[in-house]
């Protein structure tokens, strides 16, 4: 027994020996492995990121070389601190909290100890690194923005943080991964593939040449160059004309879908980002809770849609035969409702309105009777709202667009079941409700959607999914882009909604905004705005907003405009989007006086009433 024992024991010690041996000859020298061989340094080389271009081909972002320092914790030796921080300009308090992460994150692994060294900074240092073991430097790119727009659009790199190194492996501490914009959105476009360097180590943890002479380097491979469907001109043009305002502008070509703008005001210039002081910039622009200039207002500032709105609301209820064209209403200034004897106040002169008029003028009381007779034709207000969300949605208005933007929120259009869960004990109907009729109410959208919206109205019943990319070097763009998107409205009653969009320009409530030569259509509105002050509800200057799309026969731009504070429709968002449609559609602007008012309207002092002492300045 004990002869059994003894030779099975030398047996399964031979077997034991002989997998190993196996394992070393067949697998320890795959490249997989090398990750792990404590005798093997690594040296990432860091791919050229993809350049960005706009729709007409200006370059928009390149690259520019930097310099990084990369610890190994595990090989650094006793070294002069106080020498070190001098030569990087850096404390020992920093010293300290670089180091510690690095060990960290893994002692035997490169990690970015400081990052974005300049070139004179580099020279200086790399004469004395050989001094401090376990320190190197490593060169890459980072961003060269050729632009001081579209900060918004473009977004921003920064180093990669704890969730996306558990997310994506291709990831080490220290890399930098797009933040925001289409840096964010095309990351894996724009980003190529690492190179890696293998070097081998001798027993006193020196360098002593590459691995098996290369045999398992890789070079990078350079990240895809994007083209935007940004055009470059028309989007400096807009930030100009939103200086020292708030808000948000989005411009869409409406046979494409196609983004030809994206404002977001106040901005910043996008170099702010890029370098030793990203890290002092970006904790400015983020903690300034006053303007807030890394919110994408365009994108993700929800608010009523007021008036641009009832546009929809006279498109359900001609599809539901809740009204006709030829009917008319007359309207006191005021429409009374509701057991209380509620009244709604409108602003289009007393008079008798059909729909053309309606639109044009911006009467409240034919909207609010529109929207009451399309509730009110169903057996009951549940029924009579779901099928009116419906057509509502079908806009693309109370969710994702499911664009290839970076952010965005769905907004709110409410129906019959949201109603039912917030008054569950009382039983609602049009009335109770009739806010929504001008867009009010629970009535929430941003700009991009009411852009969106428009894009739709002008193709007479369908849109494309709003995209911001035009073209990716040697890929073809998500299909998705190129396929029509139906609503649930049929095209013969866009014509009579046009026309009345139309009229708002001839005769109606924007008519002092016509540009010579252009037929457009559009819609004023305004949305009063709220806040909170010392925890009491306060009513603030309400919201401009404008829509329009133009020219009226053969759409080229649809625009929405939000000035927040802006007062009524036509003010200031109607000036900027009359102004952007000549823009784009002429390449010059032919109302100079126009212009110029909207240049010098400041709007901060808006901005600063609720609020006490100096912020910081929005123009950056």
């Amino acid at each position: 027994m004990r002869k059994v024992l003894l030779l099975g024991l030398v047996i399964l010690t031979g077997i034991t020996f002989v997998g190993r041996l196996f394992y070393l000859q067949l697998y320890q020298g795959q490249p997989n492995n090398l990750e792990d061989d404590n005798a093997i340094r690594k040296i990432y080389q860091y791919p050229k990121r993809g350049y960005i271009y706009d729709r007409n081909g200006k370059l928009l972002v390149a690259n520019q070389p930097t310099y990084d320092v990369v610890v190994i914790p595990r090989e650094v030796e006793a070294l002069d601190t106080l020498l070190f921080c001098s030569l990087l300009n850096i404390d020992k308090t920093q010293f300290l909290k670089s180091y510690n992460r690095a060990k960290r994150y893994s002692p035997r692994l490169p990690s970015v100890f400081l990052s974005h060294l300049s070139k004179e900074d580099y020279a200086f240092l790399s004469e004395k690194l050989r001094k401090f073991k376990g320190f190197y430097v490593q060169k890459r790119a980072v961003r060269d923005y050729q632009t001081e727009i579209g900060a918004n659009v473009l977004g921003y790199i920064a180093e990669v943080n704890p969730d996306n190194l558990s997310e994506d492996g291709y990831y080490k501490l220290g890399d930098l991964i797009g933040k925001q914009g289409v840096e964010k959105s095309y990351e894996n476009v724009l980003r190529g593939e690492k190179g890696v360097k293998y070097i081998q180590k001798d027993i006193y943890n020196r360098d002593i040449g590459s691995y098996k002479n290369g045999q398992f380097d890789t070079l990078p491979i350079p990240g895809k160059n994007i083209t935007l469907t940004i055009d470059a001109t028309l989007q400096e043009y807009g930030e100009k004309l939103m200086q020292n305002k708030m808000g948000g502008i989005v411009a869409i070509d409406p046979s494409s879908g196609e983004l030809l703008s994206i404002v977001s005001a106040p901005s910043y210039n996008p170099a702010l980002l890029v370098g030793r002081e990203r890290s002092k910039n970006y904790t400015k622009l983020y903690t300034d809770s006053i303007y807030r200039p890394l919110f994408d207002k365009a994108l993700i500032r929800m608010h009523a849609a007021g008036s641009p709105f009832k546009t929809l609301v006279a498109l359900a209820a001609l599809q539901e035969n809740a009204i006709s064209t030829k009917e008319t209403i007359y309207c006191t200034e005021s429409y009374v409702y509701g057991k209380n004897k509620r009244t709604m106040g409108c602003h289009c002169g007393r008079g008798y309105r059909n729909l053309y008029s309606a639109i044009s003028k911006s009467c409240n009381s034919y909207f609010a009777t529109a929207f009451r007779k399309t509730i009110d034709k169903h057996e009951n207000a549940t029924i009579g709202m779901n099928i009116w969300s419906n057509h509502i949605k079908s806009f693309g208005l109370g969710n994702f667009l499911g664009n290839d933007l970076s952010v965005g929120k769905k907004g709110n259009i409410p129906d019959g079941a949201y109603y039912d869960a917030w008054y569950p004990d009382f039983r609602w109907g049009a009335t109770t409700i009739l806010s929504n009729a001008i867009g009010q109410g629970e009535i929430l959208v941003t700009p991009i959607q009411l852009a969106n919206m428009t894009a739709a109205i002008a193709n007479r019943g369908f849109y494309y999914t709003p995209h911001i990319i035009k073209a990716i070097e040697n890929e073809s763009i998500d299909e998705k882009f190129t396929i029509k998107k139906e609503t649930t409205i049929d095209p013969a009653h866009f014509d009579p909604i046009i026309e009345g969009m139309h009229g708002v320009y001839t005769n109606g409530t924007a008519g002092f905004l016509k540009v010579p030569g252009i037929q457009i259509c559009g819609k004023t509105g305004t949305a009063e705005n709220f806040t909170k002050i010392d925890g009491i509800k306060t009513q603030l200057t309400d919201h401009s907003i404008f829509v329009a799309f133009a020219p009226k026969d053969d759409p080229k731009i649809a625009i929405a405009v939000l000035v927040e504070n802006g007062y009524y429709g036509a003010r200031w968002a109607g000036r900027i989007a009359s102004l952007m449609i000549e823009k784009y559609l002429k390449g010059e602007v032919s109302l100079k006086y126009m212009e110029q008012l909207v240049l010098n309207k400041s709007l901060e002092e808006e901005y600063l009433k609720p609020y006490s002492g100096k912020p910081f300045k929005i123009n950056q």
